[in-house]
């Protein structure tokens, strides 16, 4: 049986999209991805779901520099359909409601229906969370922007359904392993998760991609970040379109290596089939 660490309490969507990836798994509710990764890395977990970006909302705050210094792999990652419900007490009323608790990103990705409501905020930890907290006070001044299972989960009732701004608002989670499990080269869609540091001369970071462009592999993510002090090289996340095994690929990575100081392959897995998705 997969244990499956994620970042949330039951009834979130990283609950939800655990349960998705190993339905027949024990989950493991954690207060923050460090402590989800943490999870993996002593043994407690199996693996790791950790959301990356979100369509609406963008890439997921502190994740792109964890991951390369998890030193984990990335083996899966999952698109989920986001569905924010809100939710009060039993018995209670859009009318009565005064204030809406939830997540800093379901806040955002739901403004149309707090601007229309008026209602003042108050940022949880989690959606599921807020969900539970409503729950807790048992005030029908005070609801929660939460996902559709958070409602049946804390016993609420939903005072209007599907409140998201963007009806394709999707996120990307990814599956982390302490095994280096990558994906057999077989022709099917795959994606590569890379960490790369570049040489500190000029033009590096121009030179280090142009192999990514002469040889025509597409990257899909590239995300800087700075590790201490000082004036430091940054370092890069890096996703791209291919296998390693790919001549293409290899030929770009091999560029790559050339003009960076330390590159680092963090997974290659299939990709999911909502790249192809029209």
């Amino acid at each position: 049986m997969t244990t499956a660490a994620y970042q949330g309490e039951p009834g979130s969507n990283s609950a939800t999209a655990a349960r998705a990836l190993f339905p027949d798994g024990r989950e493991l509710p954690c207060t923050s991805f460090e402590q989800a990764l943490d999870a993996v890395t002593l043994g407690a977990a199996d693996v790791a779901v950790i959301p990356v970006d979100n369509s609406a909302a963008g890439r997921v705050a502190d994740v792109h520099h964890l991951l390369p210094e998890s030193g984990l792999f990335i083996v899966a990652e999952y698109f989920l359909a986001i569905r924010f419900d809100l939710m009060g007490v039993p018995g209670a009323t859009l009318e009565q409601v005064e204030c809406v608790r939830s997540h800093v990103h379901a806040l955002g990705q739901c403004r149309k229906i707090l601007r229309e409501g008026g209602w003042r905020t108050l940022v949880s930890d989690d959606t599921a969370g807020a969900a539970r907290e409503v729950a807790e006070l048992g005030d029908p001044r005070h609801a929660a922007l939460a996902p559709p299972a958070a409602a049946e989960l804390y016993g609420l009732d939903v005072l209007r359904a599907e409140v998201e701004d963007d009806p394709d608002n999707t996120t990307r989670f990814v599956v982390l392993s302490r095994d280096a499990a990558f994906a057999p080269h077989t022709g099917e869609p795959t994606m590569t998760s890379l960490f790369f540091c570049v040489r500190n001369i000029p033009s590096a970071l121009y030179k280090a991609l142009g192999g990514f462009a002469s040889s025509g592999v597409n990257l899909t993510k590239i995300e800087s970040y700075q590790m201490g002090a000082g004036l430091n090289p940054s370092r890069f996340y890096v996703e791209i379109e291919g296998h390693p095994d790919d001549e293409r690929v290899a030929l770009a990575l091999h560029e790559l290596r050339f003009f960076s100081s330390e590159v680092r392959i963090l997974g290659v897995y299939p990709a999911h089939p909502h790249r192809t998705k029209s």
